[in-house]
């Protein structure tokens, strides 16, 4: 861009480059890498819903990490970890209100742009604050009626960190609408299949039904997580159903 005054903040696009990634919730593009953030209480982290972040993630081809915030509200958050022992997915447990574990985000975060998501509630606002050591974000409640965050956040904004390193806050949102994947191609996105996929009897497996498939197989021998597996023939279940209604 070529600045045509500083003061009144103008200037010309002298070229527009092009993307190496985007995401259209949150909209960013470019980015290097997304933190994924859940709260180990208040709200309770939901597997169906950090699944759909992490499809997105990786549908866009954007390296994620998962930040489990609020651990001093309970201390059961490695079960939830546990559920993605073996998919690839790295996580990092902070409480942001008690100072505990930003060290090691910045260094996470370090020269690079990295954009922020999660449900509404799960302390975003609060881990910049203490990322920024300033009050930029207001922070909210969770309300008890619907058991869920009160969004505090209603636009995205890029926030310069250091030198280099860049988030960018995006609102919370409690549900959330998979990319328009083929429901063959699901699979590929959860990386703890690998080795059981190619296993199964009949080739072109959706690994939701069939007899002797090598990846419900290794759900049966405790080799992959019930949970993230159910979670894996719900959304292949309603890709199939856009599938159809598209044609």
């Amino acid at each position: 861009m070529d600045v045509i005054d500083e003061t009144e903040a103008t200037g010309n696009v002298s070229e527009i480059l092009e993307r190496k990634n985007a995401l259209i919730r949150p909209a960013v593009a470019n980015v290097d890498q997304a933190l994924v953030i859940f709260a180990a209480a208040s709200p309770d982290p939901l597997p169906g819903l950090l699944d759909r972040f992490l499809i997105r993630m990786n549908y866009a081809r954007v390296p994620v990490k998962v930040c489990i915030n609020k651990i001093d509200l309970n201390d059961a958050f490695n079960e939830f970890a546990s559920i993605y022992r073996d998919s690839g997915i790295e996580f990092v447990f902070i409480s942001a209100i008690e100072n505990e574990g930003i060290e090691e985000m910045k260094e996470i975060l370090q020269n690079k742009v990295t954009t922020l998501a999660g449900p509404s509630g799960v302390g975003k606002s609060t881990l910049i604050n203490a990322l920024t050591g300033e009050d930029l974000r207001r922070t909210g409640d969770v309300s008890k009626k619907l058991k869920r965050g009160k969004q505090t956040t209603t636009s995205s904004e890029l926030i310069e960190l250091d030198k280099d390193t860049f988030i960018i806050d995006t609102p919370g949102f409690s549900s959330l609408d998979i990319p328009e994947l083929k429901p063959e191609e699901l699979a590929d996105c959860y990386r703890e299949f690998d080795d059981y996929k190619n296993n199964c009897f009949y080739n072109g497996c959706s690994h939701t039904h069939e007899p002797d498939c090598g990846v419900s197989g290794a759900v049966k021998d405790g080799l992959i997580d019930k949970i993230r597996y159910e979670s894996y023939v719900t959304i292949y279940e309603e890709l199939l159903k856009k599938q159809k209604h598209r044609f």
